[in-house]
């Protein structure tokens, strides 16, 4: 509500309104008392009921009291208003103008830049020193008075550094919890993206941005949306300024340089030293104000101009408001912790939002948070992975899930349980997926049922069924068709559309996520993250209407999961900014277990016999490169383009594809060799027989997929297992004898295929998502291990009678979001090696996801809507 001339909060007598912002309503008002006008920020009524909200509010008054700099926005007052309960702040009246206004006009000359940019700096020292970081400093906050001084404004968003009970900031509480993005886009710092606690230097990379923008004209961060701008902001460093501006010093450059450096450690220590240094760049000495001419203003033929005006504003305000593009996509983060987050749904109300993570490296749990929210708060239930949540409240939920391939293919009992509280009810078993249709009662979900994946909607009723993976399912806000996915992770699947008649419509294939794709919010499309599409690690999001036809949505900062839309149009997605790789073990000439290669982009997958050598390849692109690490810690060594796949028995080689093509690259001086070509299409995994004669080969030939044995002097390709058996990348499948290849069967049973014909038969015990490591020496027992399990014991089993014992208990140094991906073993089981992939999530609420790319007004009169 707007505070009438006259009106009075206090002791101060309000005279007219000066403008509004997130964090309320500012005032021109007189102090009777002191006979000074002031300027007073009031808290709406409205909003003063928010706890986290007002909590702010006397944040930023108590912050900016304690202060007394005279580059810092001065406060007089605190009080409250007495007819609605609004609280207000009295600060000092400015006269001037915001230096975003002054950068309308283009950049600065450097001295003039140098000269705000060290007042900046003073004024953050001085902040600094009473334990107050900014956090959001950008040129709305910082105003420029008629005489050139520099005053920092809103410290709404200040945080303490030091601790309670300190001299300076005894009583002034934290507002922002680590784990909560505050700040302005195309200011925040990288730690601030990532939604990691910020420091005094996220201040400096701020004024580093703003200083870069006061000497180019230009920001130093910027995309067409939120997600482009996050992702320059944390790999990519802005154009030269001397492509810009010739005037720059090399000197101030590297000033800039050094205070937009990604890490804070690598940024100027405090702001008293960046001062200090601008000074000595400019040749001054404390500080500069350099007074400024006042700009002319034309004060001739007002009443003309003011009608003219008038009329113009009010037919250009009725074309702006129809044509103007909506606000680009605003992401809020909701977690702070290391880990995954497996799923997330938001809650009927559409404000409560509920997810599943497995944080620090503990059994995956349910929580439940709200946007501005201090903290998650963890369901009362044991371990669980969300499914979905219903319209009534209900949630579908995976008790004890067991990871099947990686972090995001589970296996559980499904069960339901109330989001207000209760105990658990279990419906059904050996289920994947589920979601709930509209009405809150019926369930979709898809379940193993042997060999093939059966999608029953409603529970209990078969839908369809295939022998390829079904992943995904969601039901339309309609619950008229439903869409899944269908096919192998990771090597081709399409996106399938069916109705409540069995009618069945393909969009795909595509290459998207297998599991994050949510319906529109008026079931018209379907939103999904385009994996491989932008380049690098980004993910666009894109739409799809029930015909194919695509559109962009976001172009999406780094690996990109989308997990729900709400009813109106805003997106949880789980952002990726870091996926590292790890390879740990114990090999020759090492005495304990230990991380064996530095870098995080290599994928080990295979080891010599005499533990030596490691066989490596690159994660992203997929083959992009074949590697070899030696013992002793010497770096990686790249032999050549392909997809690795194993060494050789005698570790000369290294066995590798590209485009359907084998071939071997020394590990050592020598030249590379083919071994196939023109067999196989495709080739998944391959590895040598123990005499050099044979290759054993996971791929495609004429056009059919399978495990086959090929002889390398006939070249003609043998099948050694049904149709549907698997081989894991990685590991050793062949005895040592070559006469038994270790496969796993369309219903998971680890089972063995003689080479030479016959049918296989199981290992019993071994049903699941197990993997071979190594045969013993003498043929009898296999290790194996679980895919993605962390900590995973492995087994050595006897094939005949499945009697198993723990070799040994794998436990990466850091268990936050890991999956076990490959373990490889010496025959002698003396040394080895493991392989464990990292996904380390934020889970961000994006609002105007949809309203950035939809067409404007006038586009759709002129173009059409499509």
């Amino acid at each position: 509500m707007t505070l009438p001339s006259g009106s009075r909060l206090g002791p101060y007598e309000v005279l007219a309104p000066i403008g509004a912002g997130g964090m309320g309503e500012v005032y021109r008002a007189k102090d009777p008392r002191l006979g000074r006008d002031v300027a007073i920020k009031v808290l709406p009524a409205s909003f003063s009921s928010d706890p986290d909200r007002l909590k702010r509010f006397e944040q930023e008054a108590r912050a900016a009291g304690i202060l007394n700099h005279p580059n810092i926005t001065a406060v007089h007052d605190i009080g409250t208003n007495a007819s609605d309960g609004a609280p207000y702040v009295v600060q000092e009246l400015l006269e001037g103008e915001t230096l975003r206004s002054e950068l309308a006009s283009g950049r600065f000359a450097p001295r003039q830049a140098i000269d705000y940019a060290i007042q900046i700096a003073q004024g953050l020292a001085a902040a600094h020193e009473k334990g107050i970081v900014h956090r959001d400093l950008k040129p709305e906050n910082v105003f420029v008075t008629r005489d050139g001084r520099i005053k920092i404004l809103d410290f709404g968003l200040a945080k303490l550094t030091q601790t309670e009970g300190s001299a300076n900031v005894t009583n002034l509480p934290t507002a922002t919890e680590p784990g909560v993005v505050m700040g302005t886009l195309g200011y925040m710092s990288p730690e601030q993206v990532k939604a990691k606690p910020a420091d005094a230097r996220s201040d400096l990379f701020a004024l580093g941005a703003i200083l870069y923008e006061m000497l180019s004209g230009q920001r130093a961060f910027r995309g067409d949306s939120a997600g482009e701008t996050m992702a320059a902001i944390l790999k990519e460093d802005p154009p030269d300024l001397s492509a810009t501006n010739q005037k720059v010093s090399p000197g101030l450059e590297r000033i800039v340089r050094h205070c937009l450096e990604k890490n804070p450690e690598r940024r100027f220590h405090s702001a008293s030293d960046l001062a200090f240094d601008l000074e000595a760049l400019s040749g001054t000495s404390g500080t500069a104000v350099a007074s400024r001419a006042a700009r002319p203003r034309i004060r001739l033929l007002w009443p003309a101009l003011a009608l003219a005006a008038a009329l113009a504003g009010l037919v250009g305000g009725v074309l702006w408001m129809s044509a103007r593009r909506p606000e680009p996509p605003f992401y809020r983060p909701l977690t702070s912790r290391r880990g995954f987050v497996s799923n997330a749904r938001f809650a009927p109300d559409g404000q409560t939002i509920v997810y599943s993570a497995d944080w620090e490296g503990t059994p995956s749990r349910i929580f439940i948070t709200r946007p501005g929210g201090r903290e998650s708060t963890a369901l009362p239930l044991p371990s669980a992975q969300l499914l979905a949540v219903s319209s009534r409240g209900e949630l579908a939920i995976l008790l004890d899930p067991a990871t099947d391939y990686n972090l995001y293919f589970r296996r559980g009992t499904l069960a339901v349980v109330p989001l207000a509280g209760g105990s658990p009810r279990e419906v059904e078993r050996d289920v994947r997926w589920a979601d709930w249709g509209p009405d809150g009662k019926s369930l979709a979900l898809v379940k193993q049922a042997g060999p093939r994946q059966r999608l029953e909607y409603p529970a209990g009723q078969l839908l369809y069924e295939s022998s390829s993976w079904i992943s995904g399912p969601r039901v339309s806000p309609r619950g008229d068709r439903l869409f899944f996915w269908e096919g192998v992770p990771f090597n081709g699947y399409s996106l399938t559309v069916l109705d409540t008649q069995r009618r069945k419509s393909v969009l795909g294939p595509m290459w998207a996520d297998f599991w994050a794709t949510a319906w529109s919010p008026d079931g018209d499309e379907l939103w999904f993250p385009a994996s491989g599409i932008g380049g690098g690690n980004e993910t666009p999001i894109r739409a799809t209407d029930l015909k194919g036809r695509q559109r962009l949505l976001e172009r999406g900062p780094y690996t990109v999961d989308l997990a729900d839309v709400s009813e109106d149009g805003r997106a949880l997605v789980n952002l990726f900014f870091d996926q590292p790789e790890w390879n740990v073990g114990l090999l020759s000439g090492q005495s304990r277990e230990s991380l064996l290669v530095t870098r995080t982009d290599l994928r080990m997958v295979d080891l010599s016999r005499d533990g030596n050598l490691l066989a490596l390849r690159d994660v992203y692109p997929e083959g992009s490169g074949v590697w070899i690490a030696k013992t002793g810690g010497s770096p990686p060594v790249r032999l050549g383009d392909g997809v690795t796949h194993g060494l050789s028995p005698d570790g000369a080689w290294v066995l590798a594809s590209q485009q359907g093509k084998l071939l071997a690259l020394p590990t050592a001086a020598g030249t590379p060799r083919p071994v196939s070509e023109g067999v196989f299409e495709t080739i998944r995994w391959a590895s040598w027989f123990r005499n050099g004669k044979r290759v054993l080969v996971w791929g495609q030939t004429k056009g059919k997929t399978g495990i086959f044995v090929l002889d390398l002097e006939s070249r003609d390709p043998k099948r050694v297992a049904p149709e549907g058996y698997e081989l894991v990348a990685g590991g050793n499948a062949l005895s040592p004898d070559g006469r038994l290849v270790a496969a796993r069967s369309p219903e998971g049973q680890v089972m063995l295929c003689p080479v030479e014909g016959g049918e296989p038969r199981p290992i019993p015990g071994l049903v699941g998502f197990f993997a071979p490591a190594q045969w013993s020496e003498d043929g009898k027992s296999l290790y194996v291990f679980r895919l993605g399990a962390v900590p995973s014991p492995v087994q050595k089993v006897d094939i005949d009678t499945g009697r198993a014992t723990v070799w040994k208990e794998l436990t990466p140094p850091d268990t936050a979001g890991v999956a076990l991906r490959v373990v490889a073993m010496t025959p002698d089981a003396r040394y080895y090696a493991y392989h464990c992939q990292q996904y380390l999530t934020t889970l961000y609420l994006v609002e105007n996801l949809d309203a950035w790319r939809r067409p404007s007004f006038w586009s759709r009169m002129f173009r059409g809507n499509r």
